[in-house]
């Protein structure tokens, strides 16, 4: 279906509709068949597989003179006809073939899945690599299809289905995952709930909301703004509520509202066996039998899909206001966080940025902040008792050698710091431009996060790696986004290493491996480390009761039982149970 407003467009699309490559050249498994993306015409793999001259190269016969097709003249409708039914063949045994070769499910399982989702069940290759990749620095595991439910029902017929044919399913949200979550280790069908985005009803005077997990938490608090609420998790920009009850994500509001298990209500699940659930009733409290709502909260999917969450409101604060202080060290900085909440303030949100991410953020946000640890503040609630916690704050960082704190003046000054702040993830990339991020992401009790950060800082000074540090420290979780490019022996041998002793000196001080982004694969090896042999085989225990076939998920969160290895690029070890 050529749109007829434009004749360039025609052209390309006729062009890629006939730049397809003879069955002989196909691979085993293509890595790209953009190809046929119009958007891409002109990037055709290049590889020992592909030979240009085997390219179609229809002509034209004009009055005895013939012309290669591609030659510009005046597109005429018939001739883009003639040479559509002519290409037709070619393209119908190209997209046959690569169907074959892409898609691991049954024939059967592919009617079954069409006769409930028709045109929403994709094998189209770049939406394939879109959906076995997400924000960390390991390799794509593309999916076999990718599934667009568009409510509660459907996605129960399509994991029986699955279940019924034990293919995998991997869940997708947004893809802002950083642990490889929705990777696609064994194949299978990624089941995206972009579709599923609804707000399906807001109890204001209950201040709580029931929405489906597509939805993104800023699109969330657009439509609650006007009713004088918010949602407080705040991860990365774009994450979705699926996703981050998967997670139990965080983020920078966590100091004051606490983590995503504190913030669900209850949850709708599917069941590996297609079987529908509600964990809880809407109610702020229950000791009504075991805690489901919290078993799925952070299970990352392998226990079932989450298709509704009831989460908890809170009212917008009469006021807010952000200050930034600078320290000599991210030691001095610390303890003064520390001290901060062992007062009892209750700030709004702290944040730690060490010397190199705030260069990198200055880069990024156009910001002028002098080049040494920093720490961001916001204040929130009555006046009264912001004015009181502020003063405190003055003195503490006084006390650890801090600048006076520097108030934003506007509304957009504002939102513009907290936005550099939250897109410190891109920012650090201006760093070491093409590279790739390994984002840790450790937590320890706050009485060791000066310790904990000052022997990292340690390590960070004889790396030859850029690792700006950033940290959610009023509640001792803090991040490096190590810079590297995978393929580089060197620079991965160095960040596997600062990544180890970063989560064994976690560990060592009673902390975790992950405050926010959980196991995914990128961490399974240290799960045992960190919580010991028989929390780990009850956690297999569990799995293994709600999902006895292992379709849910597979191969992240739990370590390989047989030898210890993790999936992944270079990750500590390269194993593949497919």
């Amino acid at each position: 279906r050529l749109p007829q407003e434009s004749k360039k467009m025609q052209r390309s699309l006729l062009q890629s509709i006939l730049r397809v490559r003879q069955p002989a050249s196909i691979r085993t498994r293509p890595s790209s068949a953009r190809c046929l993306n119009t958007s891409n015409c002109e990037q055709i793999p290049k590889d020992e597989h592909f030979n240009r001259s085997q390219m179609l190269q229809p002509t034209l016969s004009f009055k005895g003179e013939k012309k290669p097709f591609f030659d510009d003249f005046d597109w005429d409708w018939r001739i883009a006809a003639i040479f559509g039914l002519v290409a037709a063949p070619f393209v119908a045994s190209e997209l046959e073939s690569r169907l074959k070769v892409v898609s691991a499910l049954p024939e059967k399982a592919v009617q079954e899945l069409q006769q409930i989702l028709g045109e929403r069940l994709s094998f189209d290759e770049g939406e394939l690599e879109q959906h076995g990749k997400d924000q960390s620095w390991h390799e794509t595991h593309a999916p076999a299809a990718v599934a667009y439910p568009a409510s509660t029902e459907e996605v129960s017929k399509i994991v029986k289905v699955c279940a019924k044919y034990r293919i995998p399913v991997v869940p997708y949200g947004s893809g802002t995952s950083l642990e490889g979550h929705t990777m696609a280790l064994a194949g299978g069908l990624c089941i995206d709930m972009s579709n599923m985005k609804k707000v399906i009803k807001l109890y204001e005077d209950d201040m709580d909301v029931v929405v489906q997990p597509g939805i993104g938490w800023q699109e969330l608090n657009e439509y609650l703004a006007p009713h004088g609420f918010f949602f407080p998790m705040d991860p990365g920009p774009g994450a979705s509520i699926g996703g981050m009850v998967g997670t139990s994500c965080s983020g920078t509001n966590a100091v004051r509202y606490g983590t995503m298990k504190q913030n669900v209500v209850n949850l709708t699940v599917v069941l590996p066996s297609g079987e529908i659930i509600k964990t809880a009733q809407r109610a702020r409290k229950s000791s009504a039998g075991y805690d489901l709502t919290r078993l799925f909260i952070g299970s990352e999917g392998t226990l079932g899909l989450v298709t509704e969450a009831t989460l908890k409101l809170q009212r917008i604060p009469a006021m807010s206001s952000v200050a930034v202080a600078n320290f000599n060290s991210v030691e001095d900085a610390s303890k003064c966080v520390i001290q901060i909440m062992q007062r009892g303030c209750q700030v709004g949100k702290v944040e730690l940025l060490d010397s190199a991410m705030v260069q990198a953020v200055n880069i990024h946000a156009n910001l002028s902040l002098p080049l040494k640890p920093h720490l961001f503040f916001e204040f929130s609630g009555n006046p009264k008792a912001v004015e009181e916690i502020i003063g405190i704050v003055k003195d503490l960082a006084k006390k650890h050698g801090g600048s006076d704190l520097a108030w934003t003046k506007t509304p957009e000054e504002k939102h513009n710091m907290w936005r550099a702040r939250k897109e410190a993830f891109w920012a650090a990339g201006a760093l070491k431009p093409g590279a790739e991020v390994w984002t840790t992401d450790v937590c320890v009790p706050i009485s060791r996060l000066a310790e904990c950060i000052r022997q990292t800082a340690e390590d960070l000074s004889q790396t030859f790696l850029p690792a700006p540090l950033v940290g959610h420290v009023g509640d001792g979780n803090f991040h490096l986004f190590v810079l590297l490019d995978p393929a580089n022996e060197k620079e991965l041998a160095e960040a596997k290493r600062i990544n180890g002793r970063l989560v064994q000196r976690a560990i060592a001080m009673e902390g975790t491996c992950t405050g926010e982004h959980g196991i995914g694969f990128g961490k399974k090896d240290y799960l045992e480390k960190e919580l010991g042999a028989g929390s780990v085989q009850l956690m297999r225990t569990i799995k293994h009761a709600i999902d006895p076939l292992g379709i849910m998920n597979p191969g992240k969160i739990l370590p390989d039982s047989s030898h210890h290895h993790a999936h992944g690029r270079g990750n500590h070890h390269n194993s593949h149970h497919h």
